[in-house]
Formats: structure tokens, C-alpha cells, sequence
């Protein structure tokens, strides 16, 4: 598919929400998680973003324990009118480099927000999300506090990541939720079972994240314990390594057959994929491809141009269910964990 600089259509966030690209950008490797990071090229990936009409930024304060937020921060600063600025509080880390606790008491956001805003160098919050929910503290307490944030003036608007369809409702009955962030991608469709429902019911909008499988979906990598440097954590995921690797791989075929036809690539078939999502459940989906480098920024943006047939999706219909292996070592944080 020819790239073309045309800037990507603009969606309302939610019932009442921000106008933001239909595609936004996720930060987190600019900082951790995927190897080496290149700073200069990674600040050259966010003007590009923006010059493409990508204006949701998504980070959260476990990404680099702060440091993908303090990165950022010139950015927000050059440009705080023109982005939709996201953040996420929750996941608590330590000295131990495999601790990861879950908080979502009161105290915990409150401490939260002003680290984040300091760290960020602004003084309100777009879009704040709590990152995972801790099922022992009460939607009251909870989003509650959030909801206090938003008439303190500190955040716009409130999200959630990884809840079920019933925790989305109880909380949007406390607070109005504008976002739902959750894995969704053609390897990762469990939200389908109740969250994605409730939130077109709610006017609630989707945001995916790794809506390209965590690159593997684009086919640079066939298993990750052999093809990945040593600071890249889907070395430990398991669909991306081993047996699972291997039949996961074979399950691209299509992927490719349909990119060729369209003279596309097979992360911009994946993207398109979950941009038609929202045609196909009635809500606003926004995914927030992540990537480091303004060609793929691109790739990615050209993905919202393209249009797949009913045939090419029945094609790829299946194969979410034929994936092997979890999406996380441990999925006990994860909406999926917690339907019934």
C-alpha cells in the first residue's frame, strides 16, 4: 500500500470525550520492555505522530518507574494543546526487579496523580486510567477518588484497563468511564465476551492496546527466546516462545494472503482488522499501536485507510481461537481472569 501523508480521521473519545486521531500511539517501549531504545529516534517517532493526526500519547507511571512519563515531558510541553495526554496509576513496583502489586486505594491515586503530573511537567491529566483493578477495593473508593480528580481539576476524564463488562458498568455508575483500554487484537479476543459489549452499550470507547500481537502479528519475529535481545520481556511471554511460537507463527498465512492483495504489509492488515471492529460492535475503537520508529509510525497510520471485505474478514475470523499459549505468564491481573 502507497503511504500517504493525509492526517488519520479524528473520533470522539467516549460519550462526551476528547476528539482524538483514530489512532493512537503507545509509548511504553520508547523507555522499557523492548531492548535498547533509541531517544533520538523515539522523539522523532512522536512529531511524526502528530504530523499524522496521532494525538493520543498513552504512557502510565510503571513504564520505566517514571522515566517514559519524564520523557515525554518536553514533548507535552511543545504541544500540551494539541495531544489527548494518557496516563494510568495501580501497578506498584520496587527494588525487586519481578515485584508487581496492585493498588488502588485512595491514598495510593491520590500520591499517584501528583507524581505523575510532576513527572509530566503539566497540571491536568487528559485521560487518567487505572491500569489494573484490585478486586478487594470497592469501585466506590476506587473511582471515587478518580472521580475526585476530575473536580479537583487534576484530570479531564477517567479509564480503565483490563475490567469486565460487569466492573465496567459498576464503575461507570459511580463515575463516567470515556475509555476502556484492554488487549485486543486478532490473537487476543477475550474482551468480545462481555467488556467490549458493555462499553458500546455505555457509549464507553475501546482502546486496544498491542493490537499487533506485541510485533508478532507483523511477523518480525517467530519466537522470542531465540530472535530477541536479552531486555525484551516477550523472551517470557508464553505464545511468543517454543511450541507455541511455532504453530502461532503458521497462523499468519492469511495475514499475509490478504496484505498482498491489498499491496499492504501484515501489521497494517492486523490494524485494519481492529479499526473495523468498531463497525462491527457499534462503539469508537481506538488502538494504540507502540513503536520507536517514525517509518513504522507511518506503516501504522496508512493501516486506518485500508478496508477489509467481508470475505478477507471471515477469513481471519478464526484465528484468535487457534492461538496457543497465554498472553502473560501470569494472568491473574487480567479481565479475562475475573469473567465468569
Amino acid at each position: 500500500m502507497t503511504q500517504s501523508t493525509t492526517r488519520i480521521k479524528q473520533v470522539e473519545l467516549g460519550k462526551g470525550g476528547p476528539l482524538v486521531g483514530v489512532q493512537g500511539l503507545g509509548c511504553m517501549g520508547m523507555s522499557e520492555f523492548y531492548g535498547d531504545t533509541d531517544e533520538t529516534a523515539a522523539r522523532q517517532t512522536l512529531d511524526a505522530a502528530l504530523a499524522a493526526g496521532v494525538t493520543l500519547f498513552d504512557t502510565a507511571d510503571v513504564y520505566g518507574r517514571g522515566a517514559n512519563e519524564e520523557f515525554l515531558a518536553p514533548f507535552v510541553a511543545a504541544h500540551r494543546d494539541e495531544i489527548t495526554l494518557a496516563t494510568k496509576f495501580a501497578i506498584e513496583r520496587s527494588d525487586d526487579p519481578q515485584y508487581r502489586g496492585i493498588r488502588n486505594d485512595r491514598a495510593y491515586i491520590r500520591q499517584a496523580v501528583e507524581d505523575s503530573l510532576r513527572r509530566l511537567g503539566t497540571d491536568v491529566i487528559d485521560l487518567y486510567y487505572m491500569h489494573r483493578r484490585d478486586p478487594a477495593v470497592p469501585f466506590a473508593e476506587s473511582v471515587g477518588a478518580m472521580a475526585e480528580l476530575v473536580r479537583e481539576g487534576k484530570v479531564r476524564h477517567l479509564g480503565l484497563s483490563e475490567v469486565t463488562g460487569a466492573e465496567l458498568r459498576e464503575a461507570h455508575a459511580v463515575h463516567p468511564i470515556a475509555a476502556l483500554q484492554s488487549e485486543w487484537s486478532l490473537f487476543s479476543r477475550d474482551v468480545e465476551r462481555s467488556a467490549v459489549g458493555a462499553a458500546a452499550e455505555l457509549g464507553v470507547a475501546f482502546v486496544p492496546y498491542s493490537p499487533l500481537g506485541r510485533g508478532f502479528l507483523t511477523g518480525a519475529f517467530a519466537d522470542a527466546s531465540v530472535e530477541l535481545s536479552e531486555g525484551d520481556f516477550r523472551k517470557f511471554q508464553p505464545r511468543f516462545t517454543g511450541d507455541n511460537a511455532k504453530a502461532n507463527a503458521a497462523l499468519l498465512a492469511p495475514v499475509r494472503e490478504i496484505a498482498a492483495a491489498h499491496g499492504a504489509t501484515a501489521a497494517q492488515i492486523a490494524l485494519a482488522w481492529v479499526q473495523q471492529r468498531a463497525q462491527v460492535h457499534g462503539l469508537t475503537v481506538v488502538p494504540i499501536p507502540g513503536t520507536r520508529k517514525p517509518g513504522r509510525l507511518a506503516e501504522n497510520a496508512a493501516a486506518t485507510r485500508i478496508t477489509l471485505t467481508e470475505a478477507e474478514l471471515a477469513q481471519l475470523e478464526p484465528i484468535a481461537t487457534q492461538v496457543s499459549g497465554d498472553r502473560y505468564p501470569d494472568m491473574s491481573s487480567t479481565s479475562a481472569a475475573r469473567e465468569a
